[in-house]
């Protein structure tokens, strides 16, 4: 795979911009293992290799389970995951996946009992952050890896 173009170098100011409002997403009422979760659930949907090797790469540093992550495609079959991390999967493949009518009142209602409003609010930003990730670097083909020791992620040991 060869990048097409380098986004950040073209529109430095508006990456700086969308990279602050994700690094204000660590602060949110989000815990990190269902931020990582749903940064590559989303990854996979969308097919970015450069998301999903990323955000599996800092899951595993951060102490996830590599056997969950290699559920994460069948996560209602598996029995790896809490009420609350399925409720997040559903609600990040809902989001990314959106339905033509919009989120049904059902899906909504059980997300919600695992969330507070506030912590749904959150959710979704991640949601919204991470599909944004995904079409610019599927769009400009950024390569996986390449970033790998800017952003410290070769300490997961996995190249």
């Amino acid at each position: 795979m060869t990048q097409r173009i380098n986004y950040v170098q073209q529109s430095p100011e508006l990456f700086k911009k969308y990279l602050e409002f994700t690094t204000l997403l660590k602060d949110s009422a989000i815990e990190e293992t269902i931020r990582d979760l749903v940064s590559i659930r989303a990854s996979q949907i969308n097919g970015c290799a450069f998301c999903l090797d990323m955000h599996v790469k800092e899951a595993r540093i951060h102490g996830e389970r590599e056997l969950r992550i290699h559920h994460l495609p069948t996560w209602r079959e598996s029995t790896l995951f809490s009420p609350r991390e399925r409720a997040a999967l559903a609600w990040v493949e809902v989001l990314t996946k959106l339905p033509e009518h919009g989120v049904d009142d059902d899906l909504y209602e059980r997300v919600r009992g695992q969330f507070s409003e506030k912590e749904l609010s959150d959710l979704t930003y991640d949601v919204m952050a991470i599909n944004g990730w995904n079409r610019a670097n599927i769009a400009f083909r950024t390569v996986p890896g390449s970033l790998d020791k800017a952003y410290g992620l070769d300490k997961a040991n996995l190249a």
